[in-house]
């Protein structure tokens, strides 16, 4: 049984995009079945995986739309082990065309029940908002992961996020659990990151990787070259930090 795990913060820029292509590309490595579903309009895990997003035909909007399967959706990356489902900019139009219609929360979890089996790991690269996308990834998942940025307004909007989660527990998905808070664009130099460590571990102590991603400059050009970082520089510390999480989330669920 595959577990769907959606990767989401409402903030941009805190490392959700880099993460759900990074993590995926790991877990493959590791020889786990992934699936990789780019829930967010601006495509980036689609373009960061090297597929052109304007030739996308078949993608998230259309498995939300229920014009086509999952299965028809999913296609394979040069990453082994690793598909995904591309999204496109078409997907902005989702929100207004769901708005109306019956049981609009869970069109991805109605979507995902005929392939969950075929994969180990589901990852869902969440919009940074927390609009119906959102609301359909978290319904969707058996879990969330939330990448937490060590900067200044790190903890920010993350009491509404976890609000969020709690009222999707209540309401559309009681199982939805919390694998973990990721501290991403860590940088040891600066005694702000240190300060922002110290405090997430303190107010969240188990609930937090003991991984955390640095600052790496290999991981910003990865994307730019289609590739994820294990393809593009299996050496870097971008992409140990990376396969360390994959292993990390492995134990966790064996």
């Amino acid at each position: 049984m595959g577990k769907i795990i959606a990767i989401a913060n409402q903030k941009g820029g805190v490392g959700k995009t880099t993460t759900s292509v990074n993590l995926a590309a790991s877990l493959g490595v590791l020889e786990k079945k992934v699936l990789l579903i780019d829930a967010d309009p601006q495509a980036n895990a689609t373009s960061g995986l090297g597929i052109d997003v304007e030739s996308v035909e078949i993608g998230t909007y259309q498995i939300l739309e229920h014009t086509n399967t999952a299965k028809e959706a999913a296609i394979p990356t040069e990453t082994p082990n690793l598909d995904i489902i591309p999204a496109h900019i078409d997907l902005v139009a989702i929100e207004i065309e769901l708005v109306d219609k019956d049981q609009r929360e869970y069109m991805l979890k109605k979507a995902l029940e005929e392939i969950k089996n075929q994969y180990d790991y589901i990852l869902i690269d969440c919009a940074p908002s927390l609009g119906l996308l959102t609301l359909n990834a978290l319904t969707a998942a058996d879990a969330v992961i939330i990448p937490i940025q060590c900067e200044y307004f790190a903890l920010e909007g993350l009491g509404k996020l976890l609000n969020t989660i709690k009222s999707v527990q209540k309401i559309h998905n009681k199982n939805l659990d919390i694998e973990g808070l990721l501290l991403t664009m860590y940088d040891s130099r600066l005694r702000l990151s240190n300060q922002v460590v110290d405090e997430v571990q303190k107010h969240f102590n188990d609930m937090v990787f003991s991984t955390i991603i640095q600052r790496n400059v290999k991981l910003s050009e990865a994307p730019s070259y289609g590739e994820n970082i294990i393809n593009y520089d299996a050496s870097s510390k971008g992409a140990s930090n990376y396969l360390s999480l994959a292993k990390e989330i492995i134990t966790k669920n064996s």
